[in-house]
Formats: structure tokens, sequence, C-alpha cells
């Protein structure tokens, strides 16, 4: 079938999406005023997404007649999830203290369950969101707003592919993703300007916050480096030597699965998608306790998230603006999966008398990643910005697994 679109080569597509994601990036790191009122209101990610969307509904490129996200999800994709993994620091992690890591884990559970609970709920306002289990049904792509709400944008477009997400309620969940996610960001910076007062009124200790700014900083004074061409190439050549490594067993597991076990279909288990992100989480994981974690401080998580921008550009480019507008009841679903996941993280964060810090930067690790934790943290103290990635980090590692869980969870409940 030939495509009607003015752009119909991929590089000149490719070029054009770089163009924007070129654009996006310089002038959000601009200090002109406009710009900077710009980035007030619209944040950067969902002009990654936005922008590239108008080039399909536009009909200068057709999203659809595409590789560009093919090759995308099935290279950079995984070379992603292996260097975004590469620095988690589980011993770190623990040593913020039992509470960090439970505010952490109750966010997750929060999103694992509340996702099931809003379809219920929603669903009696609008009975045809459940019963459907098509490639557009709405418990499919719910899959991918876990996905996103638990680890990021990889692991949302592993849960794409893992699910069989069609493309018309995938465009629709971006956008309920985007918006809901960042009015929650909103929330946690005004909360964390308050954050004495509400630690005041709550009794939590905030001792523990004090070392941890000290701790931090003395691991970035040690260990961050400008990159060098070495650096870089082992970058890139762990990145893509484990997503091959990955790929050829991914091509045996599914199909053994899909003949031997058919009945695992229900669980993934034949999907070679699923394999693959499954054995580069994995490989990534088992790598973190290696010396090739160190590549971390020379910008692996950096070289990950250009690759992971190249893909959310890719995805916008299945999107049409113009079904926005149509799906309202959407919105409300997302909503209210937020509202049960933020009210499980304050009454946890209530029983055990958690500070703020660690109930905010433990939720936007979860919904936000990487990308707005690092936001959310720095609000209360610059020096504590890497903690958000550290968590962000965690959540990419347990995003596939738990977003997985959240989808069976789902498909009973809406299939």
């Amino acid at each position: 079938m030939t495509s009607s679109a003015m752009v119909t080569n991929d590089a000149t597509a490719l070029g054009l999406l770089a163009a924007i994601l070129g654009f996006v990036f310089y002038t959000s790191a601009s200090s002109h005023p406009f710009w900077t009122k710009f980035y007030k209101f619209i944040p950067a990610l969902l002009l990654c997404y936005f922008l590239p969307s108008l080039l399909n509904t536009f009909g200068i490129v057709d999203g659809e007649a595409s590789n560009l996200y093919y090759v995308a999800s099935r290279y950079l994709l995984p070379a992603c999830l292996v260097l975004l993994i590469l620095s988690v620091d589980l011993k770190a992690i623990l040593g913020l203290g039992p509470k960090a890591v439970i505010m952490f884990l109750t966010g997750t559970l929060g999103i694992v369950i509340g996702g099931p609970i809003a379809l219920l709920l929603v669903s009696f306002i609008d009975p045809s969101l459940i019963g459907n289990n098509g490639p557009d049904a709405v418990w499919r792509g719910m899959t991918t707003l876990a996905g996103s709400w638990i680890g990021g944008g990889a692991n949302q477009a592993a849960m794409k592919e893992i699910y069989g997400v069609g493309g018309e309620i995938f465009s629709v969940m971006i956008t309920v993703d985007v918006i809901v996610a960042n009015i929650w960001m909103a929330v946690l910076l005004f909360m964390a300007s308050r954050a004495k007062e509400i630690d005041a009124k709550t009794g939590a200790d905030t001792s523990a916050i004090d070392v941890l700014k000290a701790k931090v900083e003395k691991y970035h004074a040690e260990h961050a480096r400008i990159p060098t061409q070495k650096d870089l190439m082992m970058i890139v050549a762990v990145g893509f030597t484990v997503t091959g490594i990955a790929h050829f067993a991914a091509d045996f597991l599914g199909p053994f699965f899909e003949t031997h076990y058919p009945w695992t279909a229900d669980y993934s288990l034949t999907s070679k998608f699923f394999w693959l992100v499954i054995l580069v989480t994995s490989i990534g994981l088992a790598l973190s306790f290696s010396p090739v974690r160190h590549l971390e401080a020379a910008g692996a998580s950096k070289v990950a998230t250009a690759f992971l921008y190249i893909l959310v550009a890719t995805i916008g480019l299945h999107m049409d603006v113009t079904k926005i507008l149509d799906t309202p009841i959407y919105f409300l679903v997302g909503i209210v999966w937020m509202l049960v996941h933020s009210g499980f993280m304050l009454l946890v964060a209530k029983l055990i008398k958690a500070p703020l810090f660690y109930m905010a930067v433990g939720s936007q690790a979860n919904v936000g990643g990487a990308a707005s934790a690092p936001v959310v943290a720095a609000a209360f103290h610059p020096a504590l910005a890497p903690v958000g990635v550290l968590l962000a980090v965690l959540g990419y590692a347990l995003g596939t697994y738990m977003a997985w869980l959240c989808g069976q969870f789902l498909q009973v409940i809406g299939g």
C-alpha cells in the first residue's frame, strides 16, 4: 500500500524528528524570558510527543507506514533499558533508610492496584469500558500507563508491545499519561514548598535527610567525570551487546514456549518482545553489581535518555491529536487512578511518619521517572536531585515486572 504522506523516506522522517527534539531541548534550556515562561506551563516531554504527532495528523509523515518506531523499539529501547538499569545501586538505595524504600514501593503498589480499581469504578459510569478484548480495549491501553507510571517511557513502550495495544487507544493514553502525571507533579512541588510545616504536623523525623545530603554530595564529587571517547564507546558497546544477546535468546524462547507450552500465551511468555525486555532488564540488573556500573559516572543514563527521546518521538508519530477531544472518559480513569495512588501514599506516609521528601520523591520516581523525579527532589534541596534519579532507576528496573502484573489484573476486570 502506497502512503499518501508528503514524506515517505524514513531517513527524512528521522531528520524531522531529530530537528524537533533539538528544538525542544534547545529552547527548554534557554534563559530567554519567553521560553522560561512557556516551559513553566508546557512540559518539554509533552512537546516531544505532541510535535511529531502533528506530522502524522497533517499527513506530512504516515506514522503507520514508517518503520522508525519498530527500529527504535527493537534496538534503541533495549539498549536504553540496559544503560538506565546499570546505575541501580541497591546498597545506596537501602542506605536511604527503610522509609524511603517503603514509600517508593507503596507508590508502585498504589499504581498496580489503582489501575484495576479506577477501571472498575469508572465502568459504572460508562459500562463500555469493560468487556472488550480487542487491540483498542481500554484495559490494554491502561497497561501502557502502568508501564509509564511505574517505570517510564521505555517500560510504557514495552507494555505496548507485550499486550498488543492498538494505536488509537495508545494515542489517547499517552495524552492522559502526560497531562495527569504533570498535574500530580505540580501538586508535589506545591507540597515541597511547605515541607517543613507538613513534616512538623506529621511528626516526621527528617534527620536522615541531612545525612543523605552529605552522602550524595560526596558520591558525586568523587565519581562524576567528563566522558572520554573510550567511555562513550564502552557505553554504546554495553548497550547494544546486551541488546544483541537478548534478541538472540528471545528468538529461541518465544517460539519454544509457543510450541511446547501454548497456554503460556496468556502470560506473554510466547512473545519474543516480552523476553527481549525481561532479558535486558535482568542482565542490566546483574551488571549493576559489576564494575560496568561505573559507566554511569561517565553519563550512561544520559546516552540512554537520548535513545529514549528518539523512541518517544517515534511513538508520537502514531498519535492523531484529533482523537483526544473524543474521549474525556479516559481522563477520568487517569484521574481516579492517580487519586488511588496518591491517597495510598499519603496514608502510608502518615502511618509510618515518613518525611514528605520520601513520599514526594517516591511517588514522582514512579509516576514521572528519571526525567522529573530529580526536579521534585531538588525542590527540597539541590543536592538531593540525584536521589530522585536513584529511585527512578529502580522504577525502570521494576517497571516491566510490575506493569505486567498490573496488566494481568486489568485483563481480569476489563477483558
